[in-house]
């Protein structure tokens, strides 16, 4: 009997096994390019999906090397989820290719351009080439400092994971739901600061805080690049000190991989200060998910304004 009841123990274990192994393996895998995206994509798929960014929170996401262990995430995921407006343009297509993964190639189940979710601010007009630096055709595709943007990209993914995997549809409203009420929380919790911050003069280094400054009510009175990507001259430096006292613009914000010696120099001459803003989920240290990024880039530049 003893012998009987191990034997049934050891099937019951082995039955469990087997069991949680299959439920693993129907997890959707998600492959997103930016930790902003791979933020939002865990509080709508919670425990049904699992999730890798390419590029880290710390990095521009315009410049990341195509690594052979992102081809290999790439080769079996179920989703890939970019920011698109040719954000990514110079590596994604390098990996796309090499993964050799139709789910996610142009078309396929899981290739999700998430700009297309969202209404697009700086849509280029005329005629776009090198000679105007950086600028995005498409439009500028730094969109999820808005949290109006975060709201349209989780919904994007509930009805991606829902479409993938219609057993998990109840799940991902939940968390949908879920996410949007925490999100609404925060932005009541946000208001006084956005009251301290709206209409007030900044500089910004590059167009990425166009979205936060249509939220917060930032007045960007000007940019450290003349042109997006162009690196500024000694001139355009000097307009710049002469349009920030002009106008009052007490603080220049910039991400923390930008030149610093550059913006304290001209915040030197202009009798401002220098606010370096992580644009990205796991920018700095702490910034674990994406309400927390922009719970501290409102927090940090509303004081920075007082």
């Amino acid at each position: 009997m003893k012998k009987l009841f191990t034997l049934a123990c050891c099937l019951l274990a082995v039955s469990a096994t087997l069991v949680d192994t299959t439920a693993a393996q129907k997890k959707l895998k998600v492959v997103t390019s930016t930790t902003d995206l791979h933020a939002i994509a865990h509080e709508v798929g919670g425990n049904r999906i699992t999730a890798t960014a390419i590029s880290a929170g710390y990095q521009d996401p315009h410049f990341v090397e195509a690594k052979p262990s992102f081809v290999l995430q790439l080769r079996d995921a179920d989703v890939f989820a970019f920011v698109g407006l040719d954000l990514e343009i110079g590596w994604m297509g390098l990996l796309i290719d090499g993964a050799r993964n139709v789910r996610i190639k142009p078309g396929g189940s899981g290739y999700l351009d998430v700009s297309k979710a969202i209404p697009v601010l700086d849509l280029a007009s005329g005629r776009v080439d090198r000679s105007q630096g950086d600028v995005h055709p498409l439009g500028n595709p730094h969109y999820w400092l808005d949290p109006e943007n975060g709201k349209r990209i989780a919904r994007l993914y509930k009805a991606t994971f829902t479409r993938l995997d219609p057993a998990g549809a109840a799940e991902y409203s939940r968390n949908l739901e879920a996410f949007e009420k925490r999100l609404d929380a925060a932005r009541s919790r946000w208001a006084p600061m956005l009251a301290q911050i709206r209409g007030k003069p900044v500089v910004a280094w590059h167009t990425s805080w166009r979205y936060f400054a249509n939220y917060t009510g930032m007045n960007i009175v000007g940019f450290m690049e003349p042109k997006p990507g162009v690196p500024p001259s000694a001139q355009h430096l000097a307009g710049l000190v002469q349009t920030m006292k002009r106008t009052g613009a007490a603080v220049i914000i910039m991400e923390p991989f930008y030149d610093r010696k550059t913006a304290d120099r001209v915040a030197g001459f202009a009798g401002a200060k220098v606010l370096v803003l992580p644009p990205s989920v796991g920018g700095i240290k702490g910034l674990k998910d994406y309400i927390a990024l922009l719970d501290h880039d409102i927090k940090q530049l509303s004081n920075a304004l007082k």
